[in-house]
């Protein structure tokens, strides 16, 4: 699947080989962290018309409460 080597790639690239983590804890917390602030707001997405995650989720639920 391309889309998720390329988003691996990109999580570690731009985060976790940047980072130390003490804990696991740490680590899950503050790649849920980046992924909901960073990634889901700012990338732009080949497969969603070349939008952000969340954009595509606001047009789809725009969609949803139309219809």
């Amino acid at each position: 699947m391309p889309g998720r080597k390329s988003f691996n790639a990109t999580l570690k690239n731009e985060r976790v080989h940047r980072m130390v983590y003490p804990t696991r804890e740490k680590v899950i917390k503050d790649v849920a962290s980046w992924i909901e602030l960073t990634y889901n707001h700012t990338r732009l997405h080949s497969a969603l018309g070349y939008r952000t995650p969340n954009e595509a989720e606001h047009e789809l639920n725009s969609r949803k409460q139309a219809a």
